[in-house]
């Protein structure tokens, strides 16, 4: 639950942050006139990620076991290669985010109602797609049924958009270069469980050998069904009993991606500020960009 509190917070904040700033610029440009389209976008991309999450839920049941494991496993390579490129694009492009969409949104303004809604969409489609894969594959290799998952990342989404709102009218004040490295660290660590159990998916459908190689056997010490055990598969998808080739894919992606994230970079100063204006066109809050 906890992993996928963490996916719903990390993206559901990203679109926050996105729609905050696009709203806050036209408000602060005396165009309110286009508001309306600005939030059909968000509206649009919100219902395409959930009927995208639908369409692999309910399209994946009518599925055969082994094309099921296929499929699971191939998403979930799909989704870790997508999560990894996004908390690196955050980290690198992060303190332009703010010119870049002031950017795109002054072209969308010259060209129409239109090409506002397109704006808005593909800001937040993208946010939203992710999501929904990652949390599905998630969901799959969880022992918590779907239930817990599902609260989960509705709870992160919650509070990404109270989040957004304070960040909206400067009541919020945190230090999101610190905030977009920890929670970016934290889901690199859950990407690398997820894309182990996708290569266990595809050995499950026999596309990959070593399904009974196993590398250790530990659920003597820490049995699958305890309360620890739970907690240790719902946060890192752990399993107790891995084969030689999870162990290996797990090692060969978490050391290296994790060492290339938290090294430092030339931007890495964590001092660009982000100025949020507020309704009435004040300068608004200064917030540390993510870095």
């Amino acid at each position: 639950m906890f992993a996928n509190y963490l996916i719903g917070l990390r993206e559901g904040l990203e679109a926050s942050l996105v729609v905050c700033i696009l709203i806050a610029y036209l408000v602060r440009t005396e165009r309110r006139d286009a508001l309306r389209p600005i939030w059909i976008g968000v509206g649009a991309a919100i219902a395409l990620a959930l009927g995208f999450g639908c369409v692999l839920e309910f399209g994946s049941q009518e599925m055969t076991f082994e094309a099921q494991e296929a499929l699971g496993g191939s998403l979930s390579i799909i989704a870790v290669g997508l999560v990894t490129w996004m908390v690196f694009w955050m980290r690198r492009t992060a303190r332009h985010l703010r010119s870049e969409l002031h950017g795109k949104l002054d072209a969308a303004l010259r060209l129409g109602t239109d090409a506002l809604v397109a704006t808005a969409f593909l800001a937040v489609g993208r946010e939203g797609l992710e999501t929904s894969l990652f949390v599905w594959t998630s969901v799959r290799a969880s022992s918590d049924g779907t239930e817990g998952p599902l609260i989960g990342v509705l709870l992160g989404l919650a509070t990404a958009v109270v989040l957004g709102w304070l960040f909206y009218r400067g009541a919020l004040r945190i230090n999101l270069s610190t905030f977009f490295t920890w929670t970016g660290g934290m889901l690199v660590v859950v990407a690398a469980g997820v894309l182990a159990y996708g290569f266990h998916d595809l050995q499950e459908a026999d596309f990959l050998p070593g399904l009974t190689d196993k590398a250790f056997d530990i659920t003597g010490t820490i049995p699958p069904d305890s309360w620890y055990g739970t907690l240790l598969k719902g946060v890192f998808n752990f399993q107790p009993d891995p084969t030689v080739l999870q162990v290996t894919v797990w090692l060969l992606y978490l050391v290296p991606t994790l060492a290339l994230f938290l090294a430092p970079v030339g931007f890495a100063s964590g001092k660009g500020k982000v100025k949020v204006p507020d309704e009435q066109g004040s300068r608004g809050s200064e917030h540390t960009k993510a870095s």
